[in-house]
């Protein structure tokens, strides 16, 4: 696996990012045990970067990264989009009004 910064924070993740917009499952039958297969297996590939979003089956894919993220102990970089469940005042939310602050 090759690895890049991302932008300015400091982080060094993988080229390859693991895109979990599937294993939210909006749009057909999900299985979570299987979801968290692939999500093993690709951490076992080295992947670092695995990106969601709330909008994801309403949070379902930040949930199962959050189980995920508790099995494994190797550092992972999880990157999220913010949007129809958040405040109108992005300086609520921090990073999303462009600060540098990253949550580790």
């Amino acid at each position: 696996m090759q690895y890049r910064p991302l932008g300015k924070t400091g982080l060094e993740v993988s080229a390859i990012g693991f895109g979990a917009w599937a294993i939210g499952g909006s749009w057909g039958d999900i299985d979570d045990d299987e979801s968290l297969r692939a999500l093993n297996a690709a951490a076992d590939s080295g992947v670092t970067f695995f990106d969601t979003a709330d909008v994801y089956g309403d949070g379902r894919s930040e949930r199962l990264i959050a189980r995920f993220r508790k099995e494994r102990r190797e550092p992972i970089v999880v990157v999220t989009k913010i949007g129809r469940h958040a405040p109108l005042d992005l300086a609520l939310v921090g990073s999303a009004a462009g600060s540098d602050r990253v949550s580790q």
